[in-house]
């Protein structure tokens, strides 16, 4: 898979730059985890919607978790300055979590965030070996670093670090053929399901029987613990609100659609003065499926291990925009997209695909970029931008697959 013999065996421990900078990551993200767990604010960080799910869990309130004004009441209770968000997670999640309610919020919260960077830090220095660009071990820990949607999430205290270590470990067992493997892993995603199941869809078009069960068996686990955690009225209860956030994407509550990069927010911030929230909700699915069926379909015509690597790449995007609600954080997976992406830059035979790919690369690594845009209300902005990632690197692929069959084409006629 690699050509450079040194990537095989990752960071090599020692007096080196590697070294060097993975420990002062590790103090970076520690100490500002612990900052933050004595910040004025953070009872307005994401982890408090986490922490009044666990509570109502904890406290037996389980049924009536999605009981929007027992919500209220309950996150009143808990904090001076409470965030207007509502929990609007799986169950299994606030079941998961509801050992933490045990503690003060401030105390869970500092425990969940240095969690989060340890699998941070594990995520780092696991993947090295797989991801040859950049070649300067320094350079590689800080491209981590300066990737502002890992923070926000450290800071928010959300999941999606989670999510991008499902996606980082699917990608691996996936190309190793291990897809009944890759399918379990891909299944704890559901704990941001409307960025895997399109995933899911792409790798189903692609006829990955052996992985979509694997993805099954997870599935059926957390369904069970969500019954477990809230019983079917609450199970039916989480249905209605999943209904109720799609169908009003001007509730701040539930989140703006004008903040998110998807292309529901995308259709939304241009037509939200002219057409109804049911045309808008169905444009906006057809065109997500549209681009889902697309990256999966052209996918399949794609055998090559590189440029099966970069359509992996693609459909991370495609995923994402695919999904709502989706905030800065949930940007996390993308940061696998654009090593991978970046590592065939040298070799993408197409000029103008390359100078796409590092346009789109820069934007991504430009972190003001990211909270000018929450700023101004304007995340939605981002969504051209994942969108031209998608099938910048889509074709790609196919150049480079294109470019090795007329290279071995030469080769047998020489």
């Amino acid at each position: 898979m690699l050509s450079d013999k040194r990537f095989q065996h990752g960071f090599r421990p020692g007096f080196n730059d590697g070294t060097f900078g993975i420990a002062i990551a590790a103090i970076l993200l520690v100490t500002a985890v612990t900052w933050a767990s004595n910040s004025p604010n953070v009872e307005k960080a994401d982890f408090s919607l986490t922490y009044v799910g666990a509570t109502l869990v904890h406290t037996g309130f389980g049924a009536r978790l999605y009981d929007i004004n027992l919500q209220k009441e309950t996150r009143d209770k808990l904090f001076q300055h409470p965030s207007p968000l509502l929990f609007e997670h799986p169950p299994f999640e606030a079941l998961l979590f509801s050992p933490l309610a045990r503690f003060s919020y401030r105390t869970a919260y500092l425990m969940w965030g240095l969690l989060n960077a340890v699998l941070w830090l594990i995520l780092m220095v696991g993947l090295r070996r797989h991801l040859t660009w950049p070649r300067e071990d320094l350079a590689y820990i800080i491209l981590w670093l300066l990737f502002a949607p890992l923070g926000v999430a450290l800071y928010q205290g959300q999941s999606s670090i989670i999510l991008l270590a499902v996606f980082a470990g699917s990608f691996l067992l996936s190309q190793q053929g291990k897809n009944f493997e890759a399918g379990l892993l891909l299944g704890l995603g559901l704990v941001k399901l409307q960025f895997v199941l399109p995933l899911l869809l792409i790798f189903l078009l692609r006829k990955k029987w052996t992985l979509a069960g694997g993805f099954v068996i997870t599935a059926l686990c957390l369904s069970l613990l969500s019954l477990a955690a809230v019983g079917w009225q609450g199970a039916v209860d989480y249905g209605k609100l999943l209904l109720a956030v799609g169908s009003n994407p001007q509730n701040v509550s539930y989140g703006s659609g004008v903040d998110m990069p998807t292309i529901h927010g995308l259709v939304f911030a241009i037509g939200r003065t002219w057409l109804s929230s049911r045309f808008i909700n169905a444009l906006a699915a057809g065109l997500s499926l549209f681009l889902v069926v697309w990256v999966g379909l052209r996918w399949s015509s794609l055998p090559s291990p590189v440029s099966s690597r970069l359509m992996f790449a693609s459909a991370i995007p495609a995923s994402l925009v695919a999904g709502s609600p989706m905030f800065t954080h949930a940007f996390s997976p993308l940061l696998l997209a654009m090593f991978i992406a970046a590592a065939e830059l040298r070799n993408l035979p197409t000029f103008i695909w390359r100078r796409i790919l590092i346009g789109a690369l820069l934007i991504f690594w430009t972190f003001p970029i990211y909270f000018l845009l929450v700023a101004w209300h304007a995340l939605f902005i981002m969504c051209p931008v994942l969108l031209l990632f998608a099938w910048a690197t889509a074709k790609s692929a196919a150049a480079l697959d294109q470019h090795g069959a007329d290279r071995i084409e030469c080769a047998v006629i020489g």
